[in-house]
């Protein structure tokens, strides 16, 4: 994998104009709107900057929609993870996963109060013919060698070189034993060894040449919010405790203590409360016992040594694709295929595997490591959910700079019961939280598209707390200030302050790199070269869309 100063830059092809489209959501024949351009490469900075200004990615076709005129206006939302606690419907769905891995219990209740549906129909509306029309329209333009040997002869000028990490360390994973092909991490990631039922395991650096994935399995990996194991913190209460006290009491009573404390804490000492130093109540171990569990103890939770079923989360990246993703292609493909069949009502030969990889597999992302980066890596990964030895979900994922961006969902259908879409959902945040860890700058969960106009979207507001992306300003705005306003009006500019402007927006277009004829020059060469002024409209527009810093960075493919 290239290093952060190594990576060759981002380059799209522009589509004049805006394309219409019928509605996923609303069914409006030609109601969707929204500007398109195809990516044939993107570094993960250009595609960060990129969806914080609302654009989106499907397979390798990035589009924005145009919002003051689409039928159904389409905001960026984002989750902060760090500062997330489940609600209680939260908590239900991962208690229901614990209760069927430790003992089998199966609840089929009604599951459409939880949905975590496809993001796909965020994709151009669900409407597939378009983007393959895309696909093979673009296949006709792929970049020559031309391209890669003008890309290799300017990074010689500018005299980068990248120097390999040297990896020795031992191998520690579940008998995966193969080398990363072309794309994985240069630096050494951390697979998880999974011990029996009920124990701990522990993490241990593995080479790079060697492992594939990280894996996690709610049954032995414990992280609490104070870096402390499940089992130690379940020690510490218990040595705290009183044990002369009746082990029970009223909920009233708790609930007293609880508030009592809380003040005693916000008052300063000598105001009623006991001084700094001073002993505290006897109950307060107690009541620490009582606080919430954090989202890792409720996903973590230690199931018994006879527990009826073992789920473990892969992350396995698929562009480029690494040898554990080619290993279980086909067994991920058919699972998609149920789904899209039994969830989606699709015709069994829609889903073809063509397809799957167009939209799920392909990317234009660029493989990257960085220093103070995860130990995975930048880019785009299978977030694969193995039950008992079999796959029974993936979340598709993108792991960017400053989030880890969600871009579709899957599962067998068979474990609808399971709520997967909830589940994964909470999975995925707590997994921003512990990439968060190594790489303090990722700290967002992006949940794709937020559409107040159609109830079945409405859910990724529940996920809190959330922030929607001003679509005039591009700055993140607390979900419940934008909520009144969207009970009004579809489309809505939810930065209140009037004087406010595009702080990013193109300033200097002639400054915006071209990729034409095996050379890269800025526009206001290329527009003196060409002396034709019919391009000139485009290109004002791709400038205004991706703002001036993505302009001068990603490279504007011109024939």
């Amino acid at each position: 994998m290239a290093a952060w100063a190594a990576v060759s830059p981002s380059v799209v092809e522009y589509f004049e104009g805006e394309d219409f489209y019928r509605c996923g959501y609303c069914k409006n024949e030609s109601g969707s709107r929204s500007h398109g351009m195809w990516a044939h490469s993107l570094t993960v900075r250009d595609y960060q900057d990129l969806i914080d200004r609302g654009w989106r990615r499907s397979g390798k076709y990035v589009y924005k929609p145009v919002m003051h005129q689409t039928c159904c206006p389409q905001y960026t939302i984002r989750c902060r993870p760090l500062q997330f606690q489940p609600s209680k419907s939260h908590k239900k769905v991962l208690k229901k996963m614990l209760k069927f891995l430790a003992k089998g219990e199966i609840s089929r209740g009604n599951c459409e109060d939880e949905p975590m549906d496809s993001t796909m129909e965020d994709a151009v509306g669900g409407d597939f013919a378009l983007i393959n029309k895309l696909d093979i329209k673009c296949d006709l333009k792929t970049l020559s060698n031309d391209f890669k040997q003008s890309l290799e002869s300017e990074e010689k000028k500018k005299g980068k070189n990248v120097k390999k990490e040297d990896s020795n360390e031992l191998i520690q994973s579940q008998g995966i034993e193969e080398k990363l092909g072309s794309g994985e991490p240069s630096r050494s990631v951390r697979v998880h060894t999974a011990p029996k039922p009920g124990v701990y395991g522990s993490a241990r650096p593995v080479s790079p040449q060697s492992a594939d994935i990280l894996i996690y399995c709610p049954s032995w990996l414990v992280i609490c919010s104070d870096g402390e194991s499940h089992e130690e913190a379940s020690s510490s209460i218990r040595k705290g405790a009183d044990l002369s006290k009746p082990p029970c009491r009223k909920a009233k009573e708790i609930r007293k203590e609880r508030k009592r404390l809380k003040l005693m804490q916000q008052t300063p000492a000598g105001e009623g409360f006991p001084a700094q130093g001073q002993p505290l109540p006897l109950f307060s171990p107690k009541a620490k016992s009582n606080q919430p569990k954090s989202l890792e103890e409720l996903i973590f939770e230690t199931l018994p040594e006879n527990a009826s079923h073992k789920l473990e989360v892969r992350v396995v990246r698929s562009s480029p694709p690494s040898s554990q993703f080619k290993a279980t292609f086909r067994e991920s493909y058919q699972v998609y295929k149920r789904y899209q069949m039994l969830i989606h009502k699709d015709p069994p030969d829609k889903p073809t595997e063509s397809q799957f990889t167009r939209f799920l597999c392909s990317s234009p992302l660029e493989a990257e490591s960085a220093p103070d980066g995860p130990d995975c890596g930048y880019g785009s990964f299978h977030q694969q959910y193995w039950l008992d030895g079999k796959i029974i979900a993936v979340g598709v994922i993108d792991i960017l700079p400053s989030c880890v961006s969600s871009v579709y969902l899957y599962y067998d259908p068979e474990y609808s019961f399971l709520s997967l879409g909830v589940y994964s959902a909470l999975r995925e945040i707590a997994f921003t939280r512990q990439l968060h860890e190594k790489a303090p700058q990722l700290s967002y969960y992006y949940m794709g598209f937020y559409i107040h106009s159609c109830p079945k979207m409405k859910y990724k507001g529940q996920y809190r707390p959330s922030d929607l992306l001003c679509p005039e300003t591009y700055v993140w705005v607390p979900i419940e200030q934008c909520l009144p306003s969207l009970e009004t009006t579809k489309y809505c500019r939810f930065n209140q302050d009037p004087e406010a402007v595009d702080e990013g927006r193109s300033k200097e277009p002639d400054r915006l790199q071209v990729f034409h004829k095996k050379a890269i020059m800025p526009y206001g060469v290329y527009r003196r070269q060409r002396k034709d002024r019919s391009e000139e409209a485009a290109v004002l527009q791709y400038a205004s869309l991706v703002g001036q810093a993505c302009s001068e960075r990603m490279l504007l493919f011109r024939s």
